[in-house]
């Protein structure tokens, strides 16, 4: 009997597992990604890479939770389009706001749900300043707004007239207005699907009883791009690359300055150039400019064309990483965004230099940069000397080996040394004689 009531229990304990096997096994995975910060390369590529694991995992309706007043335009608009062609429903839970950009994402999804309180419109392009954007701006604004509520079965005309103040609507907004809904107006306006508090009511609402939610989270190595997309810290890396070429210039040989600014440069163009916005030419033409400017300094005499150029493609590449541009067309690209990406580059630029002319003398004073740096002085007290010549060359003849103006080659008893004059110019192949001793050149004079 004993063992009777153990086969019993045992299989009892079979079947109750794989009942729940069966449950999870037909379970709605439900993915919830958080769009609660200003919508610019950062969230874009949050959404990008959700998106793609949601779809990855199988995931069988995806939950966005937006609390937003909106950001960039192209960034929203690249958020949409991948709402739009995704295989599978995507939700929308507004607990807050859902302003200009935010509300352009929240029309793309298949279904939209409000907290109570909260907010959906207001979508007129601004520039840095608070002030309306162009028309060819709101024209495009208007133009996307009202494709993506015609995709979604929503009034057109109520998605424009969140744009345009000029549009009137009878029982919905008069001229001069431009359309923010409440929860309720925009469920009255078919702009909203029902009033919740919660992602699960939403699945309640939505009939969906056996469910497992998945919150995408970013991993180390995309938080740390996310980190370096933040305009601030790209100001910090341009400094950083202007202060290590200028320490290495200063102090060639060093290693580590130029070391660091190579490294910024990488962390600059890396997450730029993986959120889609730095193409290769934009790079191309980075180090294109230090090549001018290299030759300008080392091969070129004088500062001149090479050296202007090479400065202006390094500062408009860094620019131009920063935007959104298809080969110079800024057709969709903001002006805020546009002087954004100036005054980062250049306030950059300007705080580098300006902590290089008060600090660099600063530095060169620490513990830290003797220790990576040759900063003792070879006196020739200490017995250090730059003439390795054995004997003395005074009154020595030869003939110029190539052309001194003032300076180039003798030859004296088939040996080749660095010479020079008092300034005046010496032919090649026109007798000399050695008149003085510096270091490891010598002073001549032409023998008559």
């Amino acid at each position: 009997m004993r063992h009777f009531l153990r086969i019993l229990v045992f299989a009892l304990l079979i079947f109750s597992n794989l009942e729940i096997y069966a449950q999870d096994s037909t379970a709605t995975s439900v993915y919830v990604l958080e769009l609660k910060a200003e919508i610019d390369p950062r969230t874009n590529r949050y959404i990008k890479l959700g998106l793609e694991k949601a779809e990855e995992s199988g995931a069988e309706l995806v939950i966005i939770e937006m609390d937003t007043y909106g950001g960039l335009v192209t960034d929203a608009n690249d958020i949409r389009t991948q709402i739009l062609s995704f295989p599978v429903p995507v939700y929308v839970f507004i607990n807050e706001d859902a302003a200009s950009a935010g509300a352009l994402i929240s029309i793309a999804c298949d279904s939209i749900y409000m907290a109570p309180g909260a907010n959906i419109g207001a979508a007129t392009v601004v520039t840095q300043d608070g002030q309306a954007a162009p028309d060819k701006y709101q024209s495009y604004m208007r133009s996307i707004m009202r494709s993506t509520a015609q995709e979604k079965n929503r009034d057109p005309k109520i998605a424009e007239a969140m744009v345009d103040e000029k549009i009137e609507i009878e029982g919905v907004t008069e001229e001069g207005e431009v359309i923010t809904f409440s929860t309720d107006e925009a469920i009255q306006h078919g702009f909203c699907e029902g009033k919740v508090t919660s992602i699960e009511e939403i699945l309640k609402i939505s009939k969906i009883e056996n469910y497992t939610i998945t919150e995408f989270k970013l991993d180390a190595t995309e938080h740390v791009i996310s980190f370096f997309l933040n305009p601030f810290i790209s100001g910090i890396l341009i400094m950083v690359i202007i202060g290590g070429i200028y320490f290495e210039l200063q102090t060639p040989g060093v290693g580590f300055p130029i070391a660091a600014a190579i490294f910024a440069l990488i962390l600059y163009l890396v997450p730029y150039y993986l959120n889609g916005l730095a193409a290769n030419w934009e790079i191309i033409l980075f180090f294109v400019g230090i090549l001018l400017l290299a030759a300008e300094i080392l091969v070129i005499p004088g500062f001149g064309i090479a050296g202007i150029s090479g400065i202006t493609l390094m500062v408009g590449s860094l620019i131009l990483v920063m935007l959104d541009n298809d080969l110079f067309d800024f057709s969709f690209v903001e002006g805020a965004a546009i002087t954004r990406a100036v005054i980062i580059v250049l306030g950059g630029m300007v705080f580098g230099f300006t902590a290089m002319f008060f600090g660099g003398v600063k530095l060169t004073e620490t513990n830290l940069f003797r220790k990576i740096a040759h900063t003792q002085i070879e006196d020739s007290k200490d017995g250090y000397t730059s003439n390795f010549k054995k004997g003395s060359f005074l009154g020595q003849q030869g003939i110029a080996h190539t052309v001194l103006r003032p300076s180039g080659k003798i030859m004296i008893e088939e040996q080749i040394y660095d010479a020079f004059t008092r300034g005046g110019f010496i032919d090649k192949g026109t007798k000399i004689e050695v008149i003085q001793e510096e270091g490891t050149s010598l002073m001549v004079k032409q023998i008559s």
